[in-house]
């Protein structure tokens, strides 16, 4: 089906060539799933681009062939490439939201390229578009139809989008990344949905992640990426179960264990500099310093939330009154203690970052109390909440958007110092900002270095030691390492823990993976429509939960074979 032949990309950069993709080899017969896996910047997502003929105008093709059902598609023209786009080969892109067009109905959407390539007229487009949308499970079709992309949540989105590239029965699917951020729970059922289309279809698919255990419940065989090269491949069972090159066996040990906490997660960097040389041990027998260090409950807790409630208008009256509310949050209560980490967990929409938001009044509550350190954050001046911020941060889940592209790293960090007047002078600030940069992994040539300049978990790093610039004693993490390859995850958990034991800071740790709040927390609470459905102990939550949706939540999380 396609056979891709010593394949060589440059990207043309602003310090000379880059080599993106290093003479790689792949072969994928007809009815059959690989994986491509590896972390960002491997060249999984370029390889993907070339097949389909849109790499950007600085990429280049060196060398290779592409042979797609015995024709070469580097060679084969333009015009060629586009009747095979859609009909031949779809590709489904990892951010369904930039991938769509924002002020055009849904339905519209994918019923252009049925128009286009199946010669049929405007109801019959239509006709076979609402098909396509129950096909792929998508609730009231009809109004997704007439919807646009702002109106439709992660996993709608990311449906509407498989529609759209099996509309018109390819012989090929690429999937790049079309889970990435998604909740555990929607996760499975992409997954679940891309198998019996492959089945029903007789489809060949390409599925690419940075996430091993997804990949396994996806794939027949396995290639995995490095530097723009495939270090191994083969059948999916034999790379899980023996893998061969240090980066595999990185991928795979970096991911937090079912079992037990270690004290801290290896890294890619260990695997490959020779520093890893036994098997990893069994999770059982690792007990961290991390669990070794019990909460004392019975002390004042640092934060007490009571019955926080927070309603947003989705319907008005012609006079300008609410006749229908969503409720983000509903009479929300719960206590975290000094040094401890709280866990909170669910689904998109059930409440998780407007509890967050609302905790430090980025969101103002309509109802309920917050005490921090014994303070009532709701009584409180404007001038009153803004001292006590200085002792909460937050870090958000994307650290591009949280950061100003047109301020250095250094002066990000620096600007909180100056707002709240710490440490004098501008000279000291900057010793301070230096010294939290290197804290995080980063150095301090990087000061005057701008956020585009870096990766997503250099990113991520900065907006920690943003957050660490004022000493807070208590900090929000929103989802903050959700879309961040497993490698980068492990670093920067590993990096939260670090600072945790250095400077007793508490934190609320926010996310939809159970896996990664399991490790991270001593208590966790699980959320579902604004609601707090089961509150316990970490191990207790994930080993026997009491709640229908918890259990769906753990079952849900992808498992690497072994």
């Amino acid at each position: 089906m396609l056979r891709i032949s010593d394949l060589e990309v440059h990207f043309k950069g602003e310090s000379g060539d880059v080599k993106a993709v290093d003479q790689i080899t792949l072969t994928l017969e007809k009815g059959e799933s690989l994986g491509l896996v590896g972390e960002s910047g491997s060249g999984k997502s370029v390889t993907a681009l070339s097949v389909m003929g849109l790499l950007p105008p600085n990429a280049r093709i060196t060398s290779g062939k592409i042979i797609f059902q015995g024709e070469n598609l580097l060679t084969s023209g333009k015009k060629y490439l586009r009747s095979l786009r859609g009909y031949n080969v779809s590709m489904i892109f990892q951010e369904p939201l930039t991938s769509l067009n924002p002020v055009m109905r849904c339905g519209e959407q994918v019923a252009e390229s049925i128009r286009i390539h199946q010669h049929i007229n405007t109801k019959e487009a239509k006709e076979k578009v609402i098909a396509l949308f129950e096909k792929v499970m998508l609730p009231r079709p009809e109004n997704i139809y007439r919807s646009y992309p702002h109106q439709l949540s992660g996993g709608q989105k990311q449906r509407v989008m498989i529609a759209m590239a099996i509309a018109n029965n390819p012989d090929l699917l690429i999937a790049d990344e079309p889970t990435t951020a998604l909740d555990v729970t929607v996760q499975k059922e992409i997954i679940q949905l891309l198998g019996r289309l492959k089945q029903e279809y007789g489809m060949s698919l390409l599925f690419i992640s940075h996430d091993l255990a997804v990949i396994s419940e996806v794939a027949d065989r396995v290639a995995v990426m490095y530097k723009g090269r495939i270090v191994e491949s083969g059948e999916i069972q034999q790379v899980y179960r023996n893998p061969q090159h240090p980066y595999t066996r990185a991928l795979l040990a970096c991911r937090p264990p079912e079992k037990g906490k270690p004290e801290r997660l290896p890294v890619i960097d260990e695997f490959l500099e020779g520093e890893v040389f036994m098997e990893r041990q069994e999770p059982e027998t690792v007990v961290s310093e991390k669990e070794k260090q019990k909460v004392d409950y019975e002390q004042s807790p640092l934060l007490d939330v009571e019955g926080l409630v927070k309603k947003y208008p989705l319907k008005k009256s012609l006079l300008g009154k609410t006749k229908k509310y969503l409720q983000a949050l509903d009479h929300v209560s719960l206590k975290v203690f000094p040094g401890e980490t709280l866990g909170v967990v669910g689904e998109s929409g059930s409440g998780k970052t407007t509890l967050g938001r609302s905790i430090l009044r980025l969101i103002e509550p309509d109802e309920g109390r917050i005490f921090f350190n014994e303070k009532d954050l709701m009584q409180l001046s404007r001038t009153g909440l803004k001292n006590e911020r200085r002792h909460m941060g937050i870090v958000f889940q994307d650290p591009y958007s949280s950061l100003n592209p047109r301020m250095s790293i250094g002066r990000a960090i620096m600007e909180p110092m100056k707002v709240f007047k710490l440490y004098g002078s501008n000279k000291k600030r900057m010793v301070k900002t230096i010294e939290l940069l290197e804290k995080v992994g980063l150095k301090a040539e990087h000061f005057n270095r701008y956020p585009h300049e870096f990766s997503g978990g250099q990113r991520q790093r900065i907006v920690i030691a943003r957050a660490l610039s004022l000493q807070p004693k208590f900090i929000i993490c929103d989802e903050a390492v959700s879309a961040l390859d497993v490698s980068v995850q492990a670093l920067v958990l590993n990096l939260l823990n670090q600072l945790k034991q250095e400077f007793g800071f508490t934190y609320i740790f926010i996310s939809h993976d159970l896996s990664v709040v399991r490790y991270m927390s001593d208590r966790i609470v699980v959320m579902k429509n604004g609601k707090i459905v089961e509150t316990g102990n970490a191990d207790d939550i994930y080993f026997d939960p009491k709640t229908e949706y918890t259990k769906q939540l753990i079952e849900s999380i992808p498992k690497i074979i072994n």
